[in-house]
């Protein structure tokens, strides 16, 4: 396995990171997780913008242009020999002395790690995951704000633990208010009396790159989508639950935990929207490939 570390692929066992990074020390740093479809990387361009919008609100350059970006992605897979895969990039504030003072580092740390994909079990898509919601409540927007794709993930870890032990795939976060906000990795949908809900940006959630997809196909499909602020009780009186990111893609969910033990089913709409996400995927590989065919060749 190879690994690309800030300008060079080096073997795994090389790609070494200092203790004194800020990364690892204080969780300051950004991050992107990408699908490889085929040799395309999926929306890499809505990635790329999103990773530039966390870097400028964190105050932190990033030492690439795009178009290296781009490359260096594209050579880890190639290095890798992958063609279907997930792609994590991340951009640590660097090597410094101890402190919070961001200009202790001199220069960020850029990694790119790609791994092999080898998707998920069928039952998932064919029977539903379980959900629970956590006691942890989501970071105040205030206090983090959520646009902000971030290397500080105590807060979703402390969700995932909760998750584990109530032998759930996921949870689902409230915020201080106790409104549905979204998973540990992924975005939430469910529908109600025909209508697609979701919560909205304001609640304090992360803005996905396949929410804004998944919404986008509902729409173009004839479907009503309304965003806006939900009860855990609207959650569980759903006829239909799913969640949502970049390598699940629409993953449907059986079973919300309540005390009287919530079953959803995996209805049509979340067949619907799964089937034309995945038609979404093959036209634009298809495009991509026909546009430039040297990166993938």
């Amino acid at each position: 396995m190879y690994v690309y570390l800030n300008n060079k692929i080096v073997p795994a066992s090389d790609a070494k990171v200092s203790v004194f990074d800020h990364g690892f020390l204080y969780g300051d740093g950004i991050y992107e997780t990408m699908r490889v479809y085929d040799g395309v990387v999926f929306m890499l361009d809505e990635h790329i913008e999103r990773l530039y919008r966390s870097a400028s609100l964190i105050g932190l350059a990033i030492p690439k242009k795009i178009s290296d970006i781009k490359i260096s992605i594209y050579e880890t897979l190639k290095a890798n020999s992958l063609t279907n895969a997930y792609v994590r990039l991340t951009i640590s504030r660097g090597y410094g002395p101890i402190g919070l003072d961001p200009e202790l580092c001199k220069e960020p740390t850029f990694v790119v790690m790609t791994n092999e994909f080898t998707g998920y079990p069928k039952s998932y898509y064919e029977e539903g995951i379980k959900l629970t919601i956590a006691s942890v409540r989501r970071n105040l927007r205030e206090a983090l704000n959520p646009q902000i794709k971030s290397l500080n993930f105590l807060n979703n870890i402390l969700a995932k633990i909760e998750a584990k032990q109530a032998d759930a795939y996921e949870a689902i976060m409230l915020n201080a208010e106790g409104h549905l906000t979204e998973g540990t990795i992924s975005n939430i949908f469910f529908v109600k009396n025909g209508i697609l809900c979701t919560p909205s940006v304001e609640c304090g959630i992360l803005d996905g790159i396949t929410r804004a997809m998944v919404i986008d196909l509902a729409l173009k499909n004839g479907l009503e989508v309304k965003e806006g602020i939900f009860t855990p009780e609207e959650l569980y009186t759903a006829s239909e639950v799913f969640i949502t990111n970049t390598t699940m893609e629409v993953m449907p969910a059986r079973r919300a935990d309540k005390i009287d033990k919530t079953e959803f089913k995996v209805g049509e709409i979340s067949k619907l929207l799964l089937k034309k996400y995945r038609q979404e995927v093959n036209g634009y590989v298809k495009e991509k490939k026909a546009e430039d065919p040297s990166l993938w060749e």
